[in-house]
């Protein structure tokens, strides 16, 4: 993947090496776009922590830069830096005996809000994840779900409206269930509020479902391929890639291939009929055979702006799957931008 031209964050060479002579990330370069969603993703002890940390200075770089919005993070206090950077970890880190919403409301206090303006902010928050303010303000982190907890964590690092978020396995500690609904919600609000995020998770279907890019860490914080989700899972760069990703990687391109309109039938009675479920020409064929499998139904009628223009099939979604595995997927998503359709990634 090519340097962005106007990236949020940029590493440069940067290194973390420990005084035991331990290498946890060795000359890393990686661009993070504006607005984009980077999953880091590899097998425990391979430096995506350590490298998010460095952005915010938990932890000190021993070689190179990292710079957040063209400056040089090493050069503005790491205090106030931080205040300036939503942190979501896996274990929440909640204050135990404050509530919902004054742990909100933690960061705009800290930055001298009035305390109603921060109480204000906290209960939109509250409302954007999911939590109603009215049931959930007064409550404490002891009378919440893991689900739950995790949807304070989220809100508490978008209260200051920071233009970057830092997230660390935030959604691995809850159940699959909750997982996936926290995920999808996750998602949801990114498409409203563009920021710009570094998510480190060790599961490749996570990354491959939120990220716009991935960036593959091999032990010894190697950087082994950073791109779009559909070129990883059909191109990757080497073997370690390729055995991390797994041999299930053509299944997981289902969620990052959209929908073409060469890939739909128009001549069929089942268009006619009205009588199919629908999807959006913006939908992935994951999302197509799901809904197919969900109404034990022959075929999904395809929309685009409330208009059916085609019927896709199994048969469809298999010629589809074909197409992006030989080609990586690059050829099928131009062709889908220029259609009007797409996926998140």
């Amino acid at each position: 993947m090519q340097p962005s031209e106007d990236p949020m964050i940029r590493l440069e060479g940067v290194g973390k090496t420990y005084p035991d002579g331990t290498v946890a990330v060795q000359h890393l370069d990686l661009d993070v776009p504006r607005g984009s969603l980077v999953c880091l993703v590899g097998p425990s002890g391979c430096g995506k922590s350590t490298t998010l940390k460095m952005v915010n200075r938990l932890i000190e770089p021993t070689s190179g830069a990292i710079s957040l919005d063209g400056r040089d993070v090493t050069r503005v206090d790491p205090v106030e830096l931080r205040r300036h950077i939503g942190y979501v970890i896996q274990q929440v880190g909640l204050f135990p005996h404050q509530t919902v919403r004054t742990n909100v409301a933690t960061v705009p206090s800290l930055l001298g809000w009035e305390k109603r303006r921060a109480n204000e902010r906290a209960d939109e928050l509250m409302s954007l994840v999911g939590l109603e303010p009215s049931v959930y303000a007064e409550r404490y982190p002891h009378q919440l779900s893991g689900g739950e907890r995790q949807r304070v964590g989220v809100a508490r690092a978008l209260a200051a409206d920071p233009p970057v978020l830092l997230m660390d396995e935030p959604f691995g500690a809850v159940d699959p269930i909750n997982r996936k609904n926290l995920q999808d919600e996750f998602l949801r609000l990114q498409r409203d509020l563009h920021k710009t995020v570094m998510l480190v998770t060790h599961d490749i279907d996570e990354a491959v479902k939120m990220g716009d890019h991935v960036a593959v860490f091999a032990p010894g914080g190697r950087l082994a391929q950073y791109d779009v989700p559909a070129e990883v899972l059909g191109r990757p760069a080497d073997d370690f890639v390729a055995e991390f990703v797994g041999a299930s990687r053509g299944l997981r391109r289902l969620s990052v291939t959209p929908i073409l309109r060469g890939d739909l039938e128009t001549s069929t009675d089942l268009t006619a009929s009205g009588a199919l479920e629908t999807v959006p020409v913006t939908a992935s064929l994951e999302d197509a055979l799901a809904l197919m499998m969900r109404q034990d139904e022959p075929a999904v009628a395809v929309v685009d702006h409330g208009q059916t223009i085609g019927v896709l099939t199994p048969s469809g979604i298999h010629a589809a799957l074909r197409r992006s595995v030989a080609h990586g997927g690059v050829d099928g998503e131009a062709d889908a931008a220029s259609s009007g359709a797409g996926s998140h990634a």
